[in-house]
C-alpha cells in the first residue's frame, strides 16, 4: 500500500516543480519593447511644420517619426491622409495629435497598427459627438470673442491675424507667432461639426496634455476629454494652445512615455 502513496507524492512533487519552473519562466519573460514609430498630426489653421521641435527631440532619442500634412478640407479626408501615413509604418505606432487633430486620430486610431494615442491640447469626441457642439458646452476664450474666428463665403475659416499671437501662441516669440498668423492653412468649417464615427480611445490606451492657459480650447474641456478616456494626464501650467511648439521637451516626454508603456 506504500508504493501508490510514494508514487502519488512523487507525481505531486513533480507537478509542483513544473508549475514553479513555468511561473519563473513567465516572470523572466521581458515586457514588450517600446513602440518606435511615432506619427504626428497637426490641428486646424496650421500645418505639420509646427511639430519640428518635438520631431527633433524624438529623432534624437531614436524614434522613427512621420508627420501628417492634412488638407483640412473635411474630417473624412483628414482621416484618410492620416491613415496613409499609418500604412507606411513598419509596426506598432503611437498616434499623436494637436487640437482638431484629436478628432482625426480618434477615428484614424482604430487602425490595428496604432498602439496608443496622445492628445496634445486636443479634442477627443465620442461616437456621435463633434467638437463644435462640445465647445459650445464649454466655450473657450477665443470662441467668445466677436470676430476672432473669420469665415469666408466658401465655408473656410481662419483665426484673425490680430488675435492669433495672444490667443493661439501667447508663449511663443511674437515674431514667430505673427509669421504663423499670416501663414495659416484655411480650414473648412465643416471639419468642426462632423460627428465622430468611431472613438479609438475606447479601446486604445491614451495620454493627454492639458495646456492650462489655452484660449482656443477650454482647458476644462481638455480635462473632461482625458478623464472620460481614462487618459494618463499631464497639466502644463502657463502653456498656450501652441504648447507643442512652446514646450517641446515636456510634450516629447509624454509621447515617449506612451511609446514605452502602450503595449505593456
Amino acid at each position: 500500500m506504500r508504493i501508490p502513496s510514494l508514487a502519488a507524492a512523487a507525481l505531486s512533487l513533480s507537478a509542483g516543480m513544473f508549475a514553479s519552473v513555468n511561473a519563473l519562466a513567465q516572470d523572466a519573460q521581458p515586457s514588450k519593447a517600446p513602440v518606435r514609430n511615432i506619427v504626428l498630426v497637426h490641428g486646424a489653421w496650421v500645418d505639420g511644420s509646427g511639430w519640428r521641435p518635438v520631431y527633433d527631440i524624438l529623432r534624437k532619442d531614436g524614434y522613427h517619426v512621420s508627420i501628417v500634412q492634412e488638407p483640412l478640407t473635411s474630417l473624412e479626408e483628414d482621416v484618410a491622409a492620416t491613415k496613409r501615413v499609418i500604412d507606411m509604418q513598419d509596426g506598432p505606432t503611437i498616434l499623436v495629435a494637436h487640437s482638431y487633430g484629436g478628432s482625426v486620430i480618434t477615428e484614424a486610431g482604430a487602425d490595428p497598427k496604432v498602439a496608443g494615442l496622445v492628445y496634445v491640447a486636443a479634442h477627443a469626441p465620442a461616437v456621435g459627438e463633434d467638437e463644435s457642439d462640445l465647445g459650445k458646452q464649454m466655450p473657450s476664450y477665443t470662441s467668445k470673442q466677436t470676430g476672432a474666428i473669420k469665415k469666408l463665403d466658401d465655408g473656410y475659416t481662419y483665426l484673425n491675424p490680430a488675435d492669433f499671437p495672444k490667443d493661439f501662441a501667447a508663449d511663443l516669440p511674437l515674431k514667430q507667432a505673427q509669421f504663423e498668423s499670416h501663414s495659416q492653412v484655411l480650414t473648412a468649417a465643416k471639419v468642426f461639426s462632423t460627428p465622430i464615427k468611431v472613438a479609438a480611445w475606447t479601446s486604445k490606451p491614451s495620454w493627454g496634455i492639458v495646456a492650462a492657459s489655452d484660449k482656443i480650447i477650454n482647458p476644462d474641456l481638455e480635462r473632461f476629454y482625458y478623464q472620460r478616456a481614462h487618459s494618463h494626464t499631464t497639466v502644463l501650467a502657463g502653456a498656450s494652445h501652441a504648447v507643442y511648439e512652446s514646450r517641446p521637451k515636456e510634450v516629447a516626454a509624454v509621447i515617449e512615455d506612451a511609446a514605452k508603456h502602450a503595449q505593456q
